[in-house]
């Protein structure tokens, strides 16, 4: 997918501040500092639109990233939290749960996991939450370069192990340093949500400039 336009709109903690265009949305969630920020950077071939950090926990709403005024990213606070009291993370849970249990934009969930390693016990217990409610999911496995090549089949088939991702299941090995997994995860995206897909009206008339 080629993008030509993408800007932050909003960061949202209530329904009532989600954005009201009926645009679809695909949700991002992951632990802190799995590298979310960066997968949109790289996605939309910008270095600093979604601002990275060094300090994990850092997201702290829900952003809003309107791409080609077709669709949202809407970038999670990171599970795990941080260091953030027990009461933020409370909160933090609730409205992740109330966005993912109410959002009819909603079409798709990225659920990033370090590639690195294994799945931790938050890693775990949000794909058991995703599959429980049967919301659309890709795994996308994060830092793969920081992975030698011949190794990363073996890294893969551990994650898929652990999180139980069968043969039907999405899984995107990723790589914001070299742009590895960026066009077979727009591929996914355009699937679930039918933006960038061509039309038969659009390949009909490439069929016959073809044949002009």
């Amino acid at each position: 997918m080629k993008v030509t336009k993408s800007e932050f709109v909003i960061s949202a903690v209530r329904p009532d501040q989600y954005p009201e265009d009926a645009l679809p949305e695909v949700a991002l969630a992951g632990r802190s500092n799995v590298g979310k920020s960066s997968l949109i950077n790289r996605m939309i071939n910008r270095k600093n639109l979604a601002r990275t950090s060094s300090t994990p926990g850092k997201t702290q709403q829900l952003n809003y990233y309107r791409i080609n005024d077709e669709l949202y990213f809407v970038d999670f606070p990171g599970y795990g939290f941080a260091k953030v009291s027990k009461s933020l993370r409370q909160a933090f849970g609730n409205m992740i749960e109330t966005y993912l249990m109410q959002r009819e934009p909603l079409k798709l969930v990225l659920q990033m996991v370090d590639l690195r390693h294994p799945p931790s016990k938050d890693d775990r217990l949000m794909n058991e939450w995703l599959m429980h409610y049967d919301l659309p999911l890709c795994v996308v496995g994060t830092k793969a370069d920081k992975i030698p090549k011949t190794r990363r089949d073996k890294h893969i088939k551990m994650i898929k192990q652990e999180l139980g991702i069968g043969p039907g299941g999405l899984f995107i090995p990723f790589s914001s340093e070299e742009g590895l997994g960026r066009d077979e995860l727009w591929s996914v995206i355009s699937q679930y949500t039918g933006v960038g897909q061509e039309t038969p009206a659009t390949a009909e008339s490439e069929n016959e400039t073809e044949r002009d």
